[in-house]
């Protein structure tokens, strides 16, 4: 958890290009939009926005969670992801929002839109949103923050697939009422995504319990290793959304040095084998001395 790795150095570089490729995508639409009067494209556009922010607080928090721990962050900056995240979220729903008010009024009086053209804007931002879109998913998996912005870009990828389905229909029909329709179903798109952003980033900086991982099993694998009679004030939380820590107490009857060292290691291999929990601090107490005075503890942790 301390400086830059090459993986991370890639994942930053990779981040940085497909910043400015979504910022071209908001440039585009956002100028088409105002052009076509299309509330739908205007709607991407502001999507994109967000995408754009998000992906920038993205690049900024992976470039800080590199930089090693210090006095002051014993973790890092590692929960910097973890706040970019949130706000990703919170700016989702204010867009959606947006979409929602203005999408109210345009199926009250529908405006003409200039389809063809929306339709022709609508299919180079999928294309470029495509590009996006493999640039990143081979990274999605490398932390919450990384994957909060990966489904910004999913999301404007359906965007714009509605975008131009709807651009086809106005082309035909003359039915411009389409137009907030699909926008009211873009806004739907960015509100689902934008719950589970927040749902994830909430737990973590509320040091719920990981997803994935059961607290009633860790504690029965803990009773379960050789020379562990007793587990207590188990607690297991996330420090971002790659590193998970435990700490509990773990009652033993030998507490000579080499006993608790190979309970120790015991302990430490079953986490890291069955749950993948690597920073640990364990604390061994005396079984045998209800006073549990300090002659009867040995302490150890390991990171």
């Amino acid at each position: 958890m301390t400086g830059y790795s090459h993986s991370h150095y890639f994942v930053v570089k990779r981040m940085k290009f497909v910043v400015v490729l979504t910022l071209g995508i908001f440039l585009l639409e956002l100028v088409g939009g105002i052009l076509t009067n299309s509330l739908a494209l205007l709607s991407d556009a502001g999507h994109v926005f967000a995408d754009v922010f998000a992906l920038g607080l993205s690049w900024l928090a992976l470039s800080l969670a590199g930089l090693p721990a210090d006095r002051k962050r014993t973790f890092g900056y590692l929960r910097a992801e973890v706040l970019a995240a949130t706000i990703n979220g919170v700016t989702l729903c204010l867009v959606a929002i947006w979409i929602f008010v203005e999408a109210f009024h345009r199926i009250r009086e529908p405006l003409e839109v200039k389809s063809l053209e929306m339709f022709l804007i609508a299919i180079i931002g999928l294309t470029v949103n495509l590009v996006v879109f493999l640039k990143l998913r081979g990274i999605a998996q490398h932390s919450l923050n990384v994957r909060s912005a990966f489904l910004h870009v999913l999301g404007d990828m359906l965007a714009s697939l509605g975008v131009i389905a709807g651009g086809i229909i106005m082309l035909v029909t003359k039915l411009y009422v389409v137009d907030p329709i699909i926008s009211v179903l873009i806004g739907l798109i960015i509100l689902r995504g934008a719950f589970g952003i927040l749902r994830e980033s909430a737990n973590i900086l509320l040091e719920g319990v990981p997803k994935g991982v059961k607290l009633a099993e860790v504690e029965s694998v803990l009773r379960r290793v050789e020379g562990v009679e007793e587990v207590h004030e188990l607690h297991v939380w996330s420090v971002s959304s790659r590193d998970v820590a435990l700490s509990c107490h773990v009652m033993t009857r030998d507490q000579t040095t080499h006993s608790a060292q190979n309970v120790l290691d015991r302990i430490h291999s079953e986490l890291k084998e069955k749950f993948n929990i690597e920073h640990t601090t364990i604390q061994f107490e005396c079984g045998c001395c209800a006073s549990q005075s300090a002659q009867c503890i040995f302490t150890q942790g390991r990171e």
